[in-house]
């Protein structure tokens, strides 16, 4: 366990070490793992589901990812997206967009303002709008979300009261759908509440994070604060700051990826956040450069969302509550006033943080 005690204070300086010595390379943490982080092993890792299996790896040290579609493997994984898919496309997901835009208007803040504190509110908002029609009790939301929000080990500790009112609430939602929410497009899906509760889990945090620091660098260029530049800087910040920043699967077979030789039950690691800062696929990476985009991207190289069978089932969700979050900030006064928006590597990636800002609306 000799790296151990560095990955549990500073996993992302102890990655990028690492990394530099070496593009694949060993931890000694509380079980042996290997990491890559070159295109060659992300595609490996990431296409054989076979082989490289979700079940026993990192998600399930925390309650609230241990489950759902992100937790199954083999054929339970394949019928569970074939069931959740059509739901979360972006044409499943268009009659959401009216009720999303009111509370992204409702909740737009004018003055200073805490980046990450409004994004967290906004985007807890958000996601009982698109799942519950605003619904659902906010306390119930505000207190099953809060300990995302907190430092580690906070995520990791099993909490079954709080999960047993969440799934009750949970599923009162599910008998009064409202129509037009995720709620109403998933009544009857097997499983549904366990699939809702993980959704919620899962895009809470990660896309608070990604809203705080797409605002902060939005603020200190305004030159891309357009709507048609949105894209492109969104790309950028989530290239810079992946939520996801590691990712795991766990060996079934013997195997070989990247021409490294894995035994059956090897841990093994895949990272976003290096394979981001990695300067032979992307110059100068840690330069916020949203033109960079244009050129395209190279394969298995750009990866906030995962890849292949097992992409993130809520990237659209995610991407259709950025672009609405940030709407009302494209137009009138938006400017730094003093922040850390370095980042802190917790369950997911999030800024060190604060993070002020000031608006003045047109």
């Amino acid at each position: 366990m000799g790296d151990l005690w560095r990955w549990t204070r500073e996993p992302i300086g102890l990655l990028t070490e690492k990394a530099a010595a070496a593009p694949v390379f060993g931890l000694r943490l509380w079980r042996p793992a290997v990491v890559g982080y070159r295109p060659e092993w992300n595609r490996a890792v990431l296409s054989d589901l076979a082989t490289f299996r979700a079940g026993s790896s990192l998600s399930d040290l925390t309650p609230y990812l241990a489950g759902g579609v992100v937790h199954a493997d083999g054929p339970d994984h394949d019928e569970r997206r074939r069931n959740l898919n059509p739901h979360f496309h972006g044409r499943g997901l268009a009659p959401l967009l009216t009720r999303l835009e009111s509370v992204a208007g409702r909740y737009a803040p004018v003055g200073r303002f805490e980046a990450l504190n409004w994004s967290s509110r906004v985007v807890r908002h958000l996601l009982n709008a698109a799942f519950f029609g605003g619904r659902l009790p906010d306390r119930v939301l505000r207190s099953f979300l809060r300990p995302l929000h907190r430092a580690m080990p906070a995520p990791l500790l099993p909490r079954p009261l709080l999960f047993r009112r969440m799934d009750r609430a949970v599923e009162t939602a599910l008998a009064e759908a409202p129509a037009s929410t995720l709620s109403a497009m998933l009544t009857g899906v097997p499983g549904a509440a366990e699939e809702i509760r993980i959704a919620l889990s899962a895009g809470y945090d990660t896309t608070a994070h990604t809203l705080a620091w797409l605002l902060w660098h939005l603020a200190g260029a305004p030159e891309w604060r357009r709507a048609e530049a949105l894209p492109a800087v969104l790309d950028e910040v989530l290239r810079l700051y992946p939520s996801g920043w590691i990712g795991s699967r766990v060996t079934s077979r013997d195997t070989v990826a990247a021409g490294v030789e894995l035994s059956a039950g090897t841990l093994v690691l895949y990272s976003p956040y290096l394979t981001h800062h990695d300067p032979r696929l992307w110059p100068d990476p840690y330069a916020f450069r949203p033109q960079r985009f244009a050129d395209g991207r190279p394969a298995w190289s750009f990866l906030p969302f995962g890849a292949g069978r097992r992409t993130c089932l809520g990237t659209h969700l995610a991407k259709a509550m950025l672009r609405t979050a940030v709407a009302p900030f494209l137009e009138g006064k938006l400017e730094q006033v003093r922040g850390d928006p370095s980042a802190r590597a917790g369950l997911t990636l999030r800024p060190a943080g604060p993070l002020w800002l000031d608006r003045a609306a047109r």
